[in-house]
């Protein structure tokens, strides 16, 4: 098999994966979206890694979707609304067996992903790292963090995965995964839409606490129904420790409806809530926070699902 690492998605976190294993010998291949921007690549000469002050740029080959050749090992580093669209167009080009690791927020996308492919492996992910892009081809590593990879189809670590390690990418295989990607998604549903709906930074959210408070309860019982409880364990407590912590800092959905970018409601928020209605559990204010926040992206011109 080979051990050529395909990544799909050259924005901030697959650079700086990219990077990191060509940096440390990895064989890695760009897989950009249409020629124009695989010429304006080739134009560039490369990934650029910023680490403090020091600025590296990587020669990393890059191709289409449409090129030729299997793949047996897929990063998919895209938005979760993009990421089934683009596996399903590179799914004759994966080989039987090829193994895929999917690096997106919220829980849904990993799901409509291996729909499309049921003859790989779907190898789940969950990112605290930081990274955003100074510029096309130019990413800056913003803050270290850790990342938790699993499978919960099966528990078996691959055999690549000393390949992060040596690459200096903290990370970790787990069978819990998916109470990983659940307590992530609650943090995000109850930080990321109060910080869109009352136009804040996060630290502004310490003026709506009561809100958050009750939206949290909400997303701990969810948790619970869906046979989650260690990811509703304090989830007041941290939310209100994460809410400290970057206080100077905007959110992530705040800044794409900011930039008038397509945010990722449907796989956070809009999962919750339809898991909820699944289960039967009536969550009041969760579905109020999300038919408020519909709202207002639908006024603003942005997608809402």
């Amino acid at each position: 098999m080979s051990s050529t690492w395909h990544i799909l998605g050259a924005g901030s976190l697959g650079s700086l994966w990219a990077c990191r294993l060509a940096r440390a010998g990895k064989a890695v291949r760009l897989i950009l979206r249409d020629e124009r921007r695989l010429k304006a690549y080739q134009q560039a000469g490369g990934l650029t890694l910023l680490e403090q002050d020091l600025s590296n740029r990587y020669a990393i080959p890059a191709e289409t979707a449409a090129a030729h050749g299997p793949i047996h090992r897929l990063l998919v580093a895209c938005k979760a609304y993009d990421a089934a669209p683009a596996v399903a167009h590179l799914a004759p080009r994966l080989a039987e067996g090829a193994e895929i690791v999917l690096l997106q927020n919220g829980l849904g996308s990993q799901d409509e992903v291996a729909d499309q492919v049921p003859h790989a492996r779907c190898i789940f992910a969950s990112s605290t790292e930081g990274a955003f892009r100074e510029d096309d081809w130019r990413v800056r590593f913003a803050g270290h963090g850790f990342n938790w990879l699993g499978d919960p189809v099966n528990p078996s670590t691959p055999e690549w995965f000393d390949d992060l390690h040596e690459a200096g990418i903290p990370a970790e295989w787990t069978v819990d995964i998916l109470t990983r990607l659940w307590r992530k998604l609650a943090l995000n549903c109850a930080i990321n839409p109060l910080t869109v709906l009352h136009d804040c930074h996060n630290g502004g959210l310490l003026g709506h606490l009561p809100e958050v408070d009750a939206v949290c309860a909400e997303l701990g019982a969810l948790l619970c129904h869906c046979g989650q409880p260690q990811a509703a364990e304090n989830l007041d407590e941290e939310v209100q420790r994460v809410i400290l912590a970057t206080a100077a800092n905007y959110s992530s959905m705040y800044q794409d409806v900011r930039a008038g970018r397509r945010t990722e409601v449907h796989y956070l928020l809009g999962h919750a809530c339809r898991v909820a209605t699944r289960h039967g559990v009536a969550l009041p204010q969760l579905e109020q926070l999300h038919q408020r926040l519909v709202d207002n992206l639908q006024a603003r011109g942005l997608p809402s699902a």
